[in-house]
């Protein structure tokens, strides 16, 4: 396997266990509760925990990874987010645990600038999407792995006395400083990287930048005044609203309204997160199918991203079908948001220079934790005061095509923007 797809699976590999972390508390919910209480509101509010760091950090991880450079900011937002998740752990109350969500937020709102950039240092335009379709299959990785590997942990493990939940988070955070010793033994720029060959260094886009150090920094305000900017930023704000409902919300819809119990959430909640890797792989191979063939930039991703936005209403039927027909809808709504997903985050990588791709993505991120933290909210208000999943589902089918539609008007043609620090500063 060529060097650079194996640093896509590499980092594929963290993005699977930042999934597997920000699933150990939805998973894990129903063995919580047994020693801490938490209603709809309260899950909602742990969520927005989580949310309202990550969308921060999502912005200062992608200026971190500006500043600091991709294999050196990964190192150390990875150790910091591994400790996080197993801080849960040891939490006895509902501020201890917002306290370990606001911190995992912090930690994990790094993974995707750095992802963006690794992808902007290592491939070519015409393999970016399929390498981010690999990396962004991590999240479908370790969202499949959640269920029964937590099912399994809370059922079966009973150590010193400790709540089996408890170990769930132990054992997460040991894996994220795991794969910190693989990132730091095997991760280098392409510059450094002493495993290249003269054929595949020269599909390496224009590396290193040395002109770029000497450039100011370009304000992070200054970013949003390109309209593209703030048009993918409201795209990312409306379609991530309606993902991490579905992540964060799956589970407990599963328990609350189906009538499962944990071994059952385990054996069954992993499906549509399997549906959602294959989103993430075709949806990034059918673009750079399409560049291949000759489409330009524009519709090679556009075409496939309105594919994907089609399919997403199809939750609004959830409430209305049996358990397995609500199952088989709840994938392929994961299968199109990944789909989507993964080709909008290599928007920043066609529109802007390298030095600020980390810095773009961030603020792409922070829009989309911010409409997760809208709607979470949204939900928990509704189910708490009587209303059923109905009408949130409702609205979460609809985000997708909205969302695209706003594309459409705002960012009409995906080049790269004639660039000027000066202009912006």
């Amino acid at each position: 396997m060529k060097v650079r797809w194996r640093i896509a699976v590499l980092v594929s590999a963290a993005i699977a266990i930042s999934y597997l972390d920000r699933q150990t508390l939805p998973v894990a919910i129903g063995a919580i509760r047994e020693d801490i209480p938490i209603s709809n509101q309260v899950k909602a509010f742990l969520d927005s925990a989580f949310l309202a760091t990550y969308g921060l950090m999502y912005l200062g991880g992608g200026r971190l990874m500006d500043a600091l450079g991709t294999r050196r900011g990964f190192t150390i937002i990875m150790i910091f987010w591994s400790l996080a998740c197993a801080s849960h752990g040891v939490a006895t109350n509902v501020v201890m645990l917002a306290a370990s969500r606001l911190l995992l937020g912090i930690g994990e709102g790094g993974g995707f600038p750095a992802a963006t950039r690794v992808v902007a240092e290592w491939f070519p335009a015409t393999e970016r999407s399929t390498a981010m379709g690999i990396i962004n299959a991590g999240t479908a990785v370790g969202a499949v792995m959640a269920p029964p590997l937590i099912a399994f942990v809370i059922l079966n493990v009973h150590c010193l006395h400790i709540s089996s939940w408890r170990w769930v988070f132990f054992g997460t955070g040991t894996a994220g400083l795991l794969w910190t010793l693989w990132w730091v033994r095997d991760y280098f720029p392409p510059e450094q990287h002493r495993g290249l060959d003269a054929d595949e260094r020269a599909k390496i886009p224009s590396t290193p930048e040395p002109s770029d150090r000497a450039q100011p920094t370009i304000p992070l305000m200054g970013l949003l005044r390109f309209r593209e900017t703030r048009g993918i930023v409201t795209v990312k704000f409306l379609s991530d609203a309606a993902w991490y409902f579905y992540i964060f919300w799956l589970p407990k819809y599963l328990l609350d309204a189906r009538g499962f119990d944990i071994k059952s959430v385990g054996s069954i909640a992993w499906i549509p997160y399997a549906a959602a890797g294959a989103g993430c792989l075709l949806g990034g191979g059918w673009s750079s199918w399409l560049l291949h063939r000759g489409h330009s930039v524009n519709l090679a991703r556009k075409i496939p991203l309105g594919a994907a936005a089609a399919v997403m209403p199809c939750v609004v039927l959830v409430p209305h079908v049996s358990v397995g027909w609500s199952i088989v809808l709840f994938s392929l709504a994961f299968f199109g948001h990944q789909w989507w997903s993964t080709l909008i985050m290599i928007l920043p990588t066609d529109l802007f220079p390298k030095r600020v791709v980390g810095t773009v993505a961030g603020w792409v991120g922070l829009g989309g934790a911010m409409g997760g933290v809208v709607l979470g909210q949204l939900a928990g208000y509704l189910l708490d005061h009587g209303f059923s999943y109905a009408p949130v589902l409702l609205i979460a089918g609809s985000l997708h095509v909205a969302a695209f539609l706003i594309l459409l008007k705002v960012v009409r043609s995906l080049e790269p923007l004639p660039f000027n620090s000066r202009i912006i500063a």
